[in-house]
């Protein structure tokens, strides 16, 4: 099918108003042909267009491959897609420049948001059900994106691992798991931090996986990501503004929320502001055993980059360690390997040392340090005995 005659279509039928359908897309066809029209130059006609109004036009069979969690495109004939077995460049591709801005731009608009000359950049969700999860939505338009548009997708699939599949995955080994459920059942309040794509939220789903059933958690999200299996567990999904600037909830007001909840254990999906001077006032508050993910490069930088994050909220740095001290007591540090692989690298234990918090490292890559005797100490005020 010849571009030019798609674009003839396409304004027919914006200029029609119609809803969209596969009979009212064939009647266009063949009205702009002049009455005559072959099937395959239907059905190319079809399927050209359904890519223009429906899903994610040409990047929803990537979409669709459950082992895909990010699609990346930054030129019309360059769509990259990210997953187990790292970047690998797709067969699909898009006609020209323009086609991959009006895909970015509706699906900006799908996700309430604006992306024009004006606004030239957006972040947002992408509503979805299924195996296909929820989609993340970041795309960047020309001048800003030099190159020509630039869209990326990451896809949420609802998956729940407990804690024997990811032995199976070799993220760790039985014994290690030992180590993690003990953590769980002493109720110390850990992060799991790492980069990118590295499997926190895969780590942390697990481990709440493995709370006593009798227990009541309470999870902020700033999107559906978590799928734990467990009986008790409650769900609050913060909220962007729409178009006009009205209606956000935070995960700042939602942690207030969840305090009133009567949560057993209280969980933020991913600390990213400064949400993190609720949830530390709260962890000081008599509710043990919370749990989080944060964005770091390595267990030693958590102080740091929670200092950052609460500066955001007004807590000064000697505030925050005191904060600390008495809040978390665990890091547990994913890692992606070259080959994709995620593992457990590092399990740290906070400590406070004059005056500040810094996290002893007291297992790493399978290998217990000097410091084990830090973890074995908090288990034990828990009353819980730690692992051989």
């Amino acid at each position: 099918m010849r571009a030019e005659l798609v674009d003839r279509v396409r304004r027919r039928l914006a200029a029609g108003g119609a809803d969209i359908s596969p009979a009212t897309v064939a009647d266009a066809v063949r009205a702009e042909v002049g009455g005559v029209a072959g099937h395959t130059d239907v059905l190319d006609a079809l399927r050209q267009l359904r890519q223009e109004f429906v899903g994610v036009g040409p990047l929803e069979e990537l979409v669709a491959d459950s082992g895909v969690t990010d699609v990346l495109v930054t030129a019309p004939d360059e769509v990259w897609t990210d997953g187990a077995s790292g970047l690998r460049r797709a067969a699909v591709g898009f006609a020209d420049e323009a086609s991959v801005r009006r895909l970015a731009q509706r699906l900006a608009l799908a996700a309430g948001r604006r992306l024009d000359d004006a606004q030239p950049y957006v972040d947002g969700w992408l509503p979805g059900s299924g195996s296909q999860g929820r989609i993340r939505l970041h795309a960047v338009l020309p001048p800003i994106a030099a190159g020509g548009t630039c869209l990326s997708l990451r896809v949420l699939r609802p998956e729940c691992h407990d804690l024997p599949a990811l032995v199976r995955f070799g993220t760790f080994d039985e014994a290690t798991a030992q180590v993690l459920r003990a953590v769980v059942a002493a109720r110390l309040a850990f992060l799991v931090t790492g980069g990118t794509g590295a499997g926190k939220s895969t780590l942390l789903g697990a481990l709440l996986g493995a709370v006593p059933a009798t227990e009541r958690i309470v999870c902020i999200e700033d999107a559906g990501e978590l799928q734990p299996a467990h009986p008790q567990f409650v769900r609050l999904v913060a909220r962007p503004a729409n178009v006009e600037g009205a209606g956000e909830v935070t995960l700042r007001d939602l942690v207030r929320q969840a305090l009133r909840m009567r949560p057993d254990r209280l969980v933020v999906g991913e600390v990213r502001g400064q949400e993190v001077c609720e949830l530390l006032a709260a962890l000081n508050t008599g509710h043990d055993g919370g749990a989080g993910t944060l964005h770091a490069n390595s267990p030693a930088e958590v102080p740091a980059r929670l200092e950052a994050l609460a500066a955001l909220g007004g807590l000064p740095r000697d505030g925050l360690h005191s904060q600390l001290a008495a809040a978390l007591q665990i890091v547990f540090h994913m890692r992606r390997e070259p080959d994709g692989a995620r593992v457990l690298a590092e399990i740290g234990v906070l400590r406070r040392e004059a005056a500040r918090v810094l996290v002893r490292p007291a297992w790493r890559l399978g290998d217990w340090t000097r410091h084990r005797h830090l973890l074995d100490q908090q288990l034990t005020r828990r009353g819980v005995c730690p692992p051989c």
